[in-house]
């Protein structure tokens, strides 16, 4: 110990706090007790922290041994095989480009292949190798669209590991009984002691793992707690009831139209009006008659259109938005409202015995064929009414390609999620080869994969096409990026005679025909490689004994 030191030690107090407070503030703003300012104050200051620190450590009791880490548990699915598990590494080991936008060059875009190879493994039944698992959480973390898939895949050592490390902890919160204090779905008092005193993350995800079982159970769950939860949480849980909305919601839902918070009586409305068969849609089908009719004395039957003067306070009980949004009429607003939760059966009953197609093809008077119809797409989606989603959507290869009622690609594209998916791929199939790819992106997004053929050939052909035409390049990237992921495998022989460079058009973009060239050389390259995937995923036949 220094001089200075000895000579200050016995003024020095062994507080912790005011050595650490001295030097962060540093010693030429405040000096330790004894100590006057200048250069032997430094010295001073790290002398005294020493001997404390020794004290501090001298001082401390033996701490009881931590509880020993319990093993992982076991995972009894079937091992992946070699290769699988070898491919997996080759994912997890990609990373994405650091520059944006249309990227160049011939090499599959390894982390896109990710979700399938996932999807493939959990279809087949196969557990995750123990070693990638730091890797596939590390994966999840950073996009959140891989999480469902990736904790199914990783099984129950997933959440072992997440208890380890605070950077896996969504795995806690996105998996059913991924918290530690998770009862079992049977045990009637663990979970009601859950519900009771849990964090309300546990809740939400309790409540729901337990609607997926057991819908009833979850509901009568909620109504237990349901006057004295907040309004904000009343809104989350509400929300979870769309999982399995059955008509034995209906007198709960109805409780919540008299809920004190605006936005839970429209989420109620709203999952009311999804029941067909409930009391608020027949409630809204009375005052959606009032306001549409045919008028059969003109020379052609018409639709004409009388909105609602008013919303009254039993419309707004029944979820009816009072205030019109900004530029938009407070009449054809509440028009729109009871339209679009009205049961779309009443309207062959109120118009003559009409089809859907029958009634959409009518003139509709006065202008109101825009509103009407907008709002008869939205109940469409909102039922899962693939009839009147065909009327609304009309023939692909019509001139304004989405029907009368389809005022968006966005919510042609909604109307299509109603219908089948191999009806999907051959009216998004006709929509291209009418129209091309340029406004087809979001009608490709709502198509199964792998594409069926008439869909597959049809975005070929169009990619085609507009090589031929000498079109820009990138701005078909987006359609590129999705056919290597998204075309049948078997697709790439066909795809053989598109790998030359062609020969541009004096219009054509610089560098058009390298970039095609290097597009479809990814594309086939892409292909292959996921077939490939799919063989190393699927075992040999077991030999005859």
């Amino acid at each position: 110990m220094s001089r200075t030191t000895a000579a200050v030690d016995a003024s020095l107090p062994d507080r912790w706090e005011e050595l650490v407070t001295t030097a962060l503030l540093g010693t030429d703003r405040r000096t330790p007790p004894g100590v006057a300012p200048g250069p032997q104050a430094p010295s001073a200051l790290l002398d005294a922290a020493a001997v404390a620190t020794v004290r501090r450590r001298a001082g401390l009791r033996p701490a009881p041994a931590a509880e020993r880490l319990r093993p992982a548990p076991e995972d009894p699915r079937p091992a992946l095989p070699p290769a699988a598990a070898r491919r997996l590494a080759v994912l997890l080991s990609d990373r994405p480009g650091a520059s944006g936008g249309g990227r160049r060059g011939t090499a599959p875009d390894l982390m896109e292949l990710l979700p399938q190879w996932l999807h493939a493994a959990n279809a087949r039944g196969f557990a995750a190798p123990p070693q990638a698992l730091p890797a596939l959480l590390d994966a999840a973390r950073g996009r959140t669209d891989l999480r469902p898939a990736t904790l199914r895949f990783a099984g129950p050592r997933a959440l072992w590991l997440a208890r380890l490390n605070p950077d896996w902890r969504f795995a806690l919160r996105a998996a059913p009984g991924g918290s530690s204090s998770a009862p079992d779905p049977t045990d009637a008092a663990g979970v009601r002691r859950l519900w009771q005193e849990g964090l309300f993350a546990e809740r939400v995800t309790l409540l729901t793992a337990l609607r997926s079982r057991d819908p009833a159970a979850a509901r009568d769950l909620l109504a237990q707690t349901w006057a004295v939860e907040r309004a904000e949480d009343r809104l989350m849980f509400l929300d979870s009831l769309r999982a399995g909305l059955h008509p034995d919601d209906e007198a709960f839902l109805e409780r919540a139209l008299a809920d004190r918070s605006r936005n839970v009586r429209a989420t109620a409305a709203e999952l009311l009006s999804a029941l067909p068969g409930s009391a608020l849609a027949a409630r809204m089908a009375v005052r959606a008659a009032a306001c549409v009719a045919v008028d059969r004395t003109r020379d052609v039957p018409t639709i004409v259109v009388e909105a609602p003067p008013e919303c009254d306070a039993a419309m707004e009980r029944d979820g009816v938005v009072a205030k019109a949004p900004a530029g938009r009429g407070e009449r054809s607003w509440w028009l729109g409202q009871l339209v679009e939760a009205a049961p779309l059966d009443s309207w062959s009953r109120r118009l003559g015995g009409r089809t859907p197609e029958e009634i959409v093809a009518l003139p509709v008077a006065d202008g109101w064929q825009d509103e009407l119809h907008a709002a008869w797409c939205r109940a469409a989606v909102r039922q899962r009414d693939a009839g009147w989603s065909r009327a609304l959507l009309g023939e692909p290869s019509a001139p304004e390609a989405g029907g009368p009622g389809a005022v968006s690609l966005a919510e042609r594209a909604r109307l299509l999620a109603t219908l089948g998916a191999g009806e999907r791929a051959v009216w998004v199939a006709g929509f291209i080869e009418t129209h091309g790819l340029s406004e087809a992106f979001q009608l490709l997004g709502v198509c199964a994969v792998p594409w069926a053929a008439p869909l597959g050939r049809a975005v070929v052909d169009a990619l085609n096409i507009a090589r031929d035409a000498g079109s820009y390049p990138w701005s078909f990237s987006g359609v590129m990026g999705l056919a290597e992921r998204c075309l049948d495998p078997s697709e790439a022989s066909r795809l053989d005679a598109l790998l030359a460079v062609p020969d541009e058009p004096e219009d054509a973009a610089p560098g058009a025909g390298g970039y095609w060239s290097e597009a479809f050389q990814r594309l086939v390259t892409t292909l292959r490689l996921r077939a490939a995937m799919l063989a190393e995923l699927t075992p040999p036949p077991a030999s005859a004994p």
